[in-house]
């Protein structure tokens, strides 16, 4: 379990930071084209879709360490009426229902990128595949870090959740 903690850690403070500065370079292309359109009078045609395809990289994979820390959307007010034991079964069947839903956006974000595989983005020149890669990765995180929440419970170990204090790695 610890192994797994570790690892689980690492891949999501990667995620976290591919996310920080993909949010930063989508500043500094909107940026460059409001520059270029408004003091240049002219345009940088690729900056949009670049923008856009780093914003879904940094909407799933913070998504996605969302879900590992425990900040994921949750109605919470009958898990203070229960007693602990089912409060821990409706988080774990809350996790399993996560990956569901991890795996749902990584198979059909996997057939929708094959699906625009042969298609190329003309500003950018690159297949329109690449739209749908940040929502495979996001669903493969989003599983693994799900899977390992429900790990972490079965061992006994504490899991993160939303307004308590955080939990550190392994």
């Amino acid at each position: 379990m610890e192994r797994l903690a570790f690892f689980s850690g690492r891949l999501a403070h990667l995620a976290l930071w591919t996310a920080g500065i993909g949010l930063v370079l989508m500043t500094i292309f909107i940026a460059a084209q409001v520059f270029w359109r408004y003091v240049l009078n002219d345009s940088l045609p690729w900056t949009e879709p670049a923008a856009v395809m780093i914003m879904g990289w940094f909407i799933f994979l913070g998504a996605a360490v969302g879900i590992r820390e425990g900040y994921h959307l949750s109605f919470d007010i009958l898990l203070y009426l229960i007693p602990r034991r089912l409060k821990l079964f409706l988080h774990t069947l809350s996790d399993l229902v996560v990956v569901t839903f991890g795996i749902g956006m990584a198979y059909y974000g996997s057939q929708l990128a094959m699906k625009t595989a042969a298609n190329k983005l003309p500003s950018l020149g690159i297949s329109g595949a690449f739209d749908f890669i940040p929502l495979i990765a996001g669903g493969i995180l989003i599983i693994l870090f799900s899977i390992e929440r429900v790990a972490r419970r079965a061992a006994g170990l504490p899991t993160a959740r939303f307004g308590e204090d955080p939990v550190e790695d392994a």
